[in-house]
């Protein structure tokens, strides 16, 4: 018997995620929107990873309009992470309708309910039903 979570998994929509945007292709995008050249641009953008570090080290968390807020935290066994908390505004944006320009596979699964994809799974897996 599959369980509910191998079903929803099976038929959730998701998102194809395409080549990462690495540092070069963040520079060149910047510099062609402000007119500023790729070297400024590199050494601000490490300026401000140093500035999220510096302010992290120290226990305070670092907000950065529009892309969120850093924030340090700690694993049981003593390890120093970051966490991160996108901001609003970002949230908004990738929402806005007809904004996302990506695939989306099982587009069609949008809106459905998990209910509604465990009868999905059930129908196609008449052998192996959720319990």
């Amino acid at each position: 018997m599959a369980n509910q979570i191998k079903a929803i998994a099976a038929y959730r929509p998701k998102l194809i995620l395409g080549k990462r945007a690495e540092i070069k292709d963040l520079v060149q995008f910047i510099a062609r929107s402000t007119g500023l050249n790729e070297g400024t641009i590199r050494q601000v953008l490490t300026e401000l990873r140093d500035a999220v570090i510096f302010f992290n080290q120290r226990g305070e968390p670092a907000y950065l309009p529009g892309l969120g807020t850093y924030t340090p935290s700690i694993e049981l066994d003593g390890t120093i992470g970051v966490g991160h908390r996108a901001d609003m505004e970002l949230k908004t944006s990738m929402n806005a309708p007809g904004a996302y320009k990506g695939d989306i596979q099982q587009r069609e699964n949008i809106g459905k309910t998990s209910a509604d994809l465990v009868a999905l799974w059930n129908k196609e897996h008449p052998d192996d039903p959720v319990a």
